[in-house]
């Protein structure tokens, strides 16, 4: 291959290019982001960078990214996939390539009136926004909305956060340890709502509830998931369906087209996870260069989220079988493993509070 397009410039991307330099590739090497910003690292944007404790962290540095030799091609969205070796671009120029890396990663679900946190440029809206507010309404409990809502907590804000389901995370850690998450919105004195809808939210911020009730807000922020960004692959050759549909490789139905990141729907599974993003970045741009699926992926499912002063740690899957094997849920410091439902004996999952060390050397027993 004699030039290899990454359409994306964030985590996924730039772990690909480092990914493809560090596996021999040495020919032209084109990087396409739709924001201005050299690639910086999205969690500190929910905590510390809302907190104005940090600015912009880069997730490399300028030495980092001139070895990389790319031609960096930001503030320039990807318009189309027009043939499976040229990529259209918003600025009507186009890319043609040999191998193609798809890196869009997600879009933030919006609600209108509402603030939402996905890119440096929304964190600093918000922030700005949390400078005159006294009542901040997080729609979502989910990690990002518990992120923020702990955040605006820190800042002295009043803070009410709504849930449609009738507990937090239970899609992700179970209703047993989702409550237990929820739990630390009230130990640290913001208001929980959960089992009720949003019906709309007014264009001074309050929200109004699908029961009638109403919720106080100078500053309404939306956590309410992404979608994959795949909107300019539509009608493209590479087949789409809830992501860019691949193998567990990233492998795309073109061969010279991997996915990776937020965007990839690998093998049935679509992970938005920041680990996910570089571990796959490793074994998409591998079958790239091979012409074809020599490596594949297994999702671990590890993620972590600060809150209230806490981190929480998650890994594999949840189960209904659930066992506290450390410390105590009531004093927030607790390891828990999920046991496989079939076979008791086996750990498929587990998460910690405030027990890095202990959590740590569990997951290796993981299966």
């Amino acid at each position: 291959m004699r030039t290899i397009a990454i359409i994306g410039a964030s985590l996924a991307g730039l772990r690909s290019a480092q990914a493809l330099r560090q596996q021999g590739f040495d020919g032209r090497l084109v990087v396409v982001g739709d924001e201005v910003h050299l690639p910086y690292d999205r969690p500190p944007l929910s905590k510390d960078f809302l907190l104005g404790k940090v600015e912009a962290v880069p997730l490399a540095d300028q030495e980092d990214l001139d070895a990389l030799d790319a031609e960096w091609r930001l503030g320039v969205r990807a318009t189309g996939l027009l043939s499976t070796g040229e990529v259209s671009l918003s600025d009507d120029s186009t890319i043609e390539a040999d191998g193609i890396v798809i890196a869009t990663g997600g879009l933030p679900r919006t609600i209108p009136g509402t603030h939402v946190l996905r890119t440096l440029d929304d964190a600093v809206k918000l922030r700005e926004a949390f400078g005159t507010a006294q009542h901040v309404g997080v729609i979502g409990a989910g990690f990002i909305g518990a992120e923020i809502a702990s955040s605006a907590r820190a800042l002295g804000k009043d803070v009410t956060v709504v849930e449609a389901l009738p507990t937090p995370l239970t899609r992700v850690l179970g209703a047993e340890m989702g409550a237990a998450c929820g739990h630390l919105h009230g130990d640290h004195g913001s208001t929980l709502i959960t089992g009720i809808n949003v019906d709309s939210v007014n264009v001074d911020g309050g929200i109004n509830l699908a029961d009638g009730r109403q919720v106080n807000a100078d500053v309404v922020v939306a956590g309410i998931g992404t979608r994959p960004a795949t909107d300019w692959l539509a009608g493209g050759p590479v087949r789409l369906d809830n992501g860019v549909l691949c193998d567990a490789g990233g492998v795309t139905n073109v061969k010279n087209v991997v996915a990776v990141g937020d965007v990839a729907n690998c093998a049935g599974h679509r992970a938005e996870h920041w680990t996910s993003a570089t571990e796959q970045a490793q074994v998409a741009t591998r079958n790239l260069l091979a012409g074809e699926t020599v490596a594949t992926h297994t999702n671990g499912g590890y993620v972590w989220s600060d809150q209230y002063g806490v981190r929480i740690q998650f890994i594999g899957r949840a189960t209904r079988d659930v066992r506290v094997e450390d410390g105590s849920i009531e004093d927030r410091k607790f390891v828990a493993t999920y046991r496989d439902d079939e076979n008791p004996e086996d750990v498929v999952g587990i998460i910690a509070m405030s027990n890095a060390r202990l959590f740590t050397r569990l997951r290796r027993n993981l299966k």
